[in-house]
């Protein structure tokens, strides 16, 4: 029997026993520091911490796991093609306000995308494998199946957005984060109104999205007898708001003011409006929603909008989820005043020149 050459490498990462030693510690007590239990008095735990640091000590994932019953994983599963997720910097803001608050709590972000009812399986088999502690998911559309497969799985889901029954606007009793898509878009128009702007156009999102849902029904607080060929839907992107405001100049009389329900459609009407040679706020002032600002104030004129915190928004959906995963029970701060669940956010008109 031959042992190992002499010159072959030998694993020398420092292991939870030494880190015992160092500390002074059983094994069993490092281990519940370590792994993030309770039950372990401060001043030892700062003792284990403390040989966690000087060795270098880095827990190995799959005895982690057996220990915890958690992955240290969460999936941000997005229902939209890959062309829009990759084209809207509404998405990327999202996530990045989710990756941030992940990497605080030193959880792995997994993203799933999911372009249709045939991804459904797909996603399905990976829930079900237990790859993930919990579910992180937004831009959810009526009738939509990701929801009775999260609950089929029993994965703590917290949503981007409220969620809607099919057939009606009604939200089921789960978590959401959301910001006041309603409150957002009556102030928008309300600053047409006060423009003195008598025309006013709403190009409206997908028609199966409830944040589009809300903001025409914030269009309609303030304007409940308006045209209704003056709403158009889209879908938000770029070519949607083109083809809503060629189709609303088509008509006779054009509006003198739109409201777009995202940036993307409101950057769409605005190179209409300038290839028809109409002046833009004098002819037609415009309003988008969302601020992104690397739409926003790079439009010409620079785009007046509804700002709703994004990134924010995607650190709260993250906050709330490992809070229920820790088992804890108080409201995540943040949201409304009084913190409770579900959580809807402020937003606030940001006046630039096209309107």
């Amino acid at each position: 029997m031959t042992g190992p050459a002499p010159d072959s490498p030998r694993d020398t990462r420092p292991t939870l026993e030494a880190v015992a030693a160092l500390a002074g510690v059983s094994r069993a007590t490092a281990s519940r520091v370590v792994n993030g239990g309770a039950g372990v008095r401060r001043t030892l735990v700062e003792q284990v911490r403390m040989a966690v640091d000087e060795l270098g000590y880095v827990p190995n994932h799959a005895a982690r796991t057996l220990v915890t019953r958690r992955n240290g994983a969460i999936a941000v599963i997005i229902d939209e093609p890959e062309s829009r997720i990759f084209s809207d910097p509404f998405f990327s803001r999202q996530i990045r306000g989710i990756s941030r608050e992940l990497n605080a709590h030193d959880a792995q972000l997994v993203l799933l995308l999911v372009e249709g009812s045939g991804d459904f399986d797909r996603v399905a088999r990976y829930l079900a494998g237990g790859h993930v502690d919990g579910a992180l998911v937004f831009s959810l559309h009526t009738g939509d199946g990701l929801p009775a497969v999260l609950r089929r799985f029993r994965v703590p889901t917290v949503y981007g957005g409220r969620p809607a029954r099919p057939g009606t606007d009604a939200a089921p009793a789960v978590p959401y984060v959301d910001c006041d898509n309603r409150g957002g878009a009556a102030e928008a128009v309300r600053h047409l109104v006060s423009l003195g702007r008598r025309r006013i156009a709403h190009i409206a999102g997908p028609r199966d999205q409830t944040s589009a849902q809300d903001r025409v029904a914030g269009y309609r607080d303030v304007l409940p007898d308006a045209d209704p060929g003056l709403v158009v839907p889209g879908d938000f992107t770029v070519e949607s708001g083109v083809r809503a405001m060629a189709r609303l100049l088509d008509r006779r009389p054009g509006p003198d003011a739109v409201f777009a329900a995202n940036d993307l459609m409101a950057s769409g009407a605005l190179r209409v409006l300038r290839e028809r040679g109409l002046r833009v706020p004098e002819d037609v002032a415009v309003i988008g929603f969302d601020d992104m600002a690397s739409i926003a104030e790079a439009t010409d004129p620079p785009l007046t909008t509804v700002r709703q915190d994004v990134e924010g928004m995607g650190r709260l959906m993250a906050r709330l989820l490992i809070r229920t995963l820790n088992g804890a029970e108080e409201p995540v701060a943040g949201g409304e005043a009084d913190g409770t669940v579900p959580v809807i956010t402020s937003t606030a008109l940001v006046r630039r020149a096209s309107a």
